[in-house]
C-alpha cells in the first residue's frame, strides 16, 4: 500500500491538487467546508454567550472554553497533513477497485449520505470501545464543560484510526470529493448539538442526533458512558443498542480527569497513561490485548476490567486561580492567533510543505503557552518570554526575506512592546506564575 501511494500520488504543492495517475482531482483540503465555517462557529458561539449572560446560567469557563478552542486549532493545523493522507487513501481505493460506476442523482445522495453517517456511528463507537482508538478521541471528551466551544474542541490523531471505516464507500463506488463534501457536512451537522440551551426537540429525536441524545454521550456518568454514538441520525443508536435516553443531568468529562489546559498534553496524555499500564503488563499477549480491548481494561491477575466509577457529589471542576489581568492578556494572544490561524487556513495551499510543517508549529505552540499561562506552571514565565521574542525576530526575519513592506515592521514591534509590557507586569504584579 505504501508503495502504490508513493508512487500512485504527486502532491501538488503550487497548483493546489494531487494527481493521481496523471488524472487531476482538486484537493478537498482546499476546499473544507469546516474551515470555510469558521465565521459561524463563532457567531453562534457569541449568540451562547449573550445566552448565557440573559439567562444567568453559568456554561463557560475562560481557560475550559481556551483548551477547547486550541485542540480545535491543533486538529485543523494537523488536518492539513493527516486529512490529506485518509483522502488519498481514499482516492487509491477508489481509482483502483471500486465494485460499481454510480450515476448521480438523488439516491445517489441519499445513500452516500446514509453510508457516511453509518461509518461514522461504528468509527466513533470503535473509538469508545477498543483502547488504541481511545487515545484519539478522548481529547473531546476531556472538557467538563458543555457548550459549542466543546464541538470544537477536536484530536489531531483520530482520523489515524478511523478512516478506515469510510473505504468500504470508496469500494461502492462513491467519488471521493463527494465523499469528502458529505463527511464535512456530517461533521458540521454536529456542531449545534454541543450546547446545554436547547432542551428536549419531540419527534425529531426519534430520528436525529440532538443536543440531549449528545449530552448523555459527554456524561462520565456510569448509565451514560459509551452511549449515543450517533453522527447524525439517532436510529444506528436505536438499532445497534447503545441508545441511552437523558434522564438526570449529565456531569461531563472523562473517568480520569486530565486536569490540564494544555492542548498538546491533551493529545497524548492517554498514550502516556497506556504506557504506563503497559510496563506493568508482563505477558505480550496481555500487552497486545490491552490494545484492544476497552479503556480500563487489565488481565486479571492485575485486578481486571476497572469499571467507571460513580460521580463523586462532592467532585470540584478542574480550575486554578489566576488574576483578571491574566484573561485580557490570554485573550489578546489568542485573538491574534486565531486570525493568523484562519489567514493560514484560507491561503495554506499557496506554501510549501516545510513551510506548513513550520506555521502549524509555531501555532500549536502558542495555543499551548495560552492554555498553561492559567495553570500557574512554574516554566510558563520562561516558555512565554522565549515566545515572544522568538516570534517577534520571526516575523522580522520574514519580512526581510520575502522583501515585504518596511510599514509592516511597525505591527511586528507594537506587538513585542505590548506582549513583554502586558506580561512583564502580570507577573511582577500578580505573581501569576508559582515555583
Amino acid at each position: 500500500m505504501f508503495k502504490i501511494w508513493y508512487k500512485g500520488i504527486d502532491f501538488g504543492l503550487k497548483t493546489n491538487y494531487f494527481t493521481y495517475h496523471r488524472k487531476p482531482i482538486p484537493c478537498s483540503v482546499n476546499l473544507n467546508p469546516i474551515v470555510l465555517s469558521i465565521p459561524i462557529f463563532f457567531l453562534l458561539i457569541g449568540i451562547e454567550l449573550v445566552v448565557e449572560r440573559l439567562s444567568h446560567r453559568k456554561l463557560y469557563a475562560l481557560p475550559d472554553a481556551i483548551a477547547n478552542l486550541s485542540c480545535g486549532i491543533t486538529s485543523q493545523v494537523s488536518g492539513l497533513f493527516m486529512r490529506l493522507f485518509a483522502i488519498g487513501v481514499y482516492e487509491v481505493v477508489y481509482s483502483n477497485w471500486a465494485l460499481f460506476k454510480l450515476e448521480k442523482g438523488w439516491f445517489y445522495w441519499v445513500g452516500l449520505f446514509l453510508l457516511v453517517d453509518f461509518a461514522y456511528y461504528w468509527a466513533h463507537r470503535m473509538s469508545h470501545e477498543i483502547n488504541l482508538f481511545w487515545g484519539g478521541h478522548v481529547v473531546h471528551h476531556q472538557s467538563e464543560e458543555y457548550n459549542l466551544s466543546v464541538a470544537l474542541r477536536q484530536s489531531s490523531f483520530q482520523v489515524v484510526w478511523t478512516f478506515t471505516f469510510s473505504l468500504p464507500i470508496a469500494l461502492l463506488g462513491f467519488e471521493t470529493l463527494d465523499f469528502a463534501l458529505i463527511s464535512a457536512l456530517n461533521t458540521l451537522y454536529q456542531f449545534w448539538i454541543h450546547t446545554e440551551t436547547i432542551n428536549k426537540m419531540g419527534w425529531f429525536e426519534l430520528v436525529f442526533n440532538t443536543p440531549s441524545h449528545h449530552r448523555v454521550h459527554h456524561g462520565r456518568n456510569p448509565k451514560y458512558i459509551d452511549k449515543n454514538h450517533a453522527g447524525s441520525l439517532i436510529i444506528w443508536d436505536r438499532m445497534f443498542g447503545t441508545f441511552q435516553a437523558e434522564e438526570e443531568k449529565p456531569t461531563y468529562g472523562i473517568t480520569k480527569p486530565i486536569n490540564s489546559l494544555n492542548a498538546l498534553w491533551a493529545n497524548v496524555s492517554h498514550y502516556a497513561e497506556m504506557a504506563k499500564d503497559i510496563q506493568r503488563i508482563p505477558v505480550w499477549t496481555d500487552k497486545v490485548k490491552y490494545l484492544f480491548k476497552k479503556p480500563g481494561w487489565l488481565p486479571e491477575y492485575l485486578g481486571g476490567y476497572r469499571k467507571a466509577p460513580e460521580v463523586e457529589k462532592t467532585y470540584q471542576k478542574y480550575a486554578t486561580p489566576h488574576p483578571v489581568q491574566l484573561n485580557y492578556y490570554v485573550l489578546f494572544q489568542y485573538t491574534l492567533c486565531l486570525g493568523l490561524t484562519a489567514f493560514f487556513l484560507f491561503t495554506q495551499s499557496k506554501y510549501s510543505l516545510p513551510e506548513k510543517i513550520v506555521v502549524a508549529t509555531l501555532i500549536s505552540l502558542w495555543v499551548m503557552n495560552c492554555g498553561v499561562l492559567f495553570e500557574n506552571k512554574s516554566w510558563v514565565m520562561v516558555s512565554e518570554w522565549i515566545r515572544i521574542v522568538s516570534y517577534s525576530l520571526l516575523l522580522v526575519l520574514a519580512i526581510f526575506n520575502f522583501d515585504l513592506s518596511f510599514m509592516l515592521y511597525i505591527p511586528v514591534l507594537s506587538y513585542f512592546l505590548i506582549s513583554s509590557f502586558w506580561f512583564y507586569k502580570i507577573t511582577h504584579d500578580s505573581k501569576v506564575v508559582s515555583v
